[in-house]
């Protein structure tokens, strides 16, 4: 399910613009969306869900126009939507809170409800705890009956609003392995700002900073962007007074310093191959200088 957005502009009461003439298109399939906080992904989530109105532009969804009241109502029938912090009702029971959500999504046939119930709760494996109320859940084990709740209509469309942040790396990846096999032939859209989730499960994403898109592509041109710029040092000093410092491990008596900077940040520093997570925090830098 395409998704064509066009000079899509949102500012806020007191003049923040948190989306400035965006334009991107998004294919079927697991598509990523990188930016830190602020960028305006939860913004263009929302636009996306229906819940917001842009200022100016738009958005198409499957040929929909999503600013348009019949576009938006029609959008909403083919989408599942995971905000980024998802309300439950802790009194209820796995079973019973999707119950609800089945009901409010227009869902009337009980049969079907606890079918398709059961069905997703297998899915995201969780039907071992189907009927605990969810005030004993994991964070992990809300998310999981998020996506539940989003898969209910079985959409075509699913957005997903940084959905691993806070969660242990066991429960992050298994959040991952399960919306992989969620793609198929549905749209993926995972917002995060999170590198490896998008590094982990997809193989394109777009990168948005202060509202504007700033990189469109695959993963691989990503990372090309920070071949020859990503260097390695170790010093018993000090880290590195130039570049964007990535890591640091303590080696012998002294430190290990990976190093994203257009030259060496030292005079015995030496290349190394970049990753994703580097490409990301070359483009940011190039981003920053040029705002």
């Amino acid at each position: 399910m395409r998704i064509e957005i066009s000079r899509l502009t949102k500012t806020y009461r007191g003049g923040v613009r948190a989306l400035d003439g965006l334009d991107l298109d998004v294919p079927t399939g697991m598509y990523g969306l990188l930016g830190s906080n602020g960028a305006g992904k939860t913004t263009l989530m929302r636009i996306l869900a229906g819940l917001l109105r842009p200022t100016s532009g738009t958005v198409r969804v499957g040929g929909h126009d999503v600013t348009a009241p019949d576009g938006r109502l029609a959008v909403q029938r083919e989408l599942g939507y995971l905000p980024q912090d998802l309300g439950v009702y802790p009194d209820l029971t796995a079973r019973g809170f999707l119950d609800y959500i089945a009901l409010l999504k227009g869902l009337d046939s009980r049969p079907f409800r606890q079918r398709r119930i059961g069905e997703l709760l297998e899915v995201v494996g969780l039907s071992d705890a189907a009927d605990r109320k969810l005030r004993g859940f994991s964070g992990g084990m809300v998310r999981r009956v998020g996506i539940a709740q989003a898969l209910l209509a079985d959409p075509r469309l699913l957005v997903v609003d940084e959905p691993t942040t806070g969660l242990d790396p066991e429960e992050r990846i298994r959040f991952r392995t399960m919306l992989v096999g969620l793609a198929g032939e549905r749209t993926v859209l995972l917002s995060t700002n999170i590198v490896e989730d998008v590094a982990q499960t997809c193989r394109s994403l777009a990168v948005l900073a202060r509202g504007r898109l700033v990189f469109e592509g695959t993963v691989e041109r990503l990372v090309a962007r920070a071949e020859g710029v990503v260097w390695t040092v170790t010093t018993p000093g000090p880290a590195p007074s130039t570049g964007r410092v990535v890591s640091a491990v303590p080696d012998g008596a002294g430190t290990r310093y990976r190093v994203v900077a257009s030259s060496a940040p030292e005079p015995d520093a030496e290349t190394v191959e970049p990753t994703l997570e580097d490409g990301y925090l070359a483009l940011m830098e190039t981003a920053r200088h040029a705002s």
